[in-house]
């Protein structure tokens, strides 16, 4: 895969961590040059070059895109990534809590992809990746406000890829499971029993494991792809059939 997104620019929010930066590494390993966009400052020592923004800020979100597009030379890829979680019941979380939720998952993307649309619009393989959930379909417990972000992000990339399929700018979304991720470690590190919390996860994906940054980033490397051109409108499943296998307990 290594020129298959040769000359390509892209830019990946919440790229310093986790899904984001496998997906930084992947774009790059795959010939793209890519960047990452995210709200803090990386150790001297990061893997990969970081443009600093706060995607609930767009004064914040429109100065680093337009670096990045400046510094690339262009913008041909977006993958928006930056996202945080939520745990709980309609009832244990306050209005406060769900917007601070909702800025960051939902709206994050729209400031980034707003500021990105005009970089996009310049390019000949212009791709939109949306970093989604299995939560978006997965009625899944103590997950109510992160779910409903989710459930927003996945209609809200089937309206932007109608929106501008038009201007050749496709947008897809990706729906992992649960990611074996730094911010899922320090769940359960929370948790009273991070061993037993960890093999219930596991047990509650047909693969029996969590799904690897790795594995996501290189869906997201699939919809990015000039060779993905048909592909537009498109949720990819990267759960271990979470989403639509039924397996039998064992006995």
């Amino acid at each position: 895969m290594g020129v298959e997104m040769e000359g390509l620019r892209a830019v990946v929010t919440g790229g310093a961590a986790g899904i984001g930066l496998a997906t930084v590494r992947a774009l790059r390993a795959a010939g793209a040059d890519a960047v990452a966009i995210d709200i803090g400052d990386p150790p001297p020592e990061h893997p990969v070059p970081v443009e600093r923004c706060d995607v609930r800020d767009d004064a914040s979100v429109r100065a680093a895109v337009d670096a990045v597009g400046d510094r690339l030379g262009g913008l041909d890829v977006v993958v928006n990534n930056a996202g945080i979680g939520a745990v709980g019941t309609i009832a244990d979380n306050d209005d406060t809590e769900w917007m601070r939720v909702l800025d960051v998952n939902l709206l994050g993307i729209v400031r980034v992809t707003r500021a990105a649309l005009p970089w996009l619009r310049r390019s000949s393989h212009a791709a939109i990746v949306n970093t989604c959930s299995i939560a978006a379909t997965a009625g899944l417990p103590r997950r109510a406000l992160y779910s409903a972000s989710k459930g927003a992000v996945q209609s809200l990339t089937l309206a932007m890829a109608a929106d501008h399929v038009g201007e050749g700018i496709r947008v897809n979304c990706v729906n992992p499971g649960t990611v074996d991720t730094p911010w899922v470690q320090r769940l359960l590190d929370q948790a009273p029993d991070p061993a037993g919390e960890r093999a219930a996860l596991e047990a509650r994906q047909p693969t029996g494991r969590l799904v690897s940054p790795d594995e996501v980033a290189r869906a997201i490397c699939y919809l990015a792809s000039p060779r993905s051109a048909s592909t537009t409108g498109t949720v990819l499943a990267v759960d271990g059939g979470m989403h639509g296998l039924r397996i039998p307990a064992a006995s």
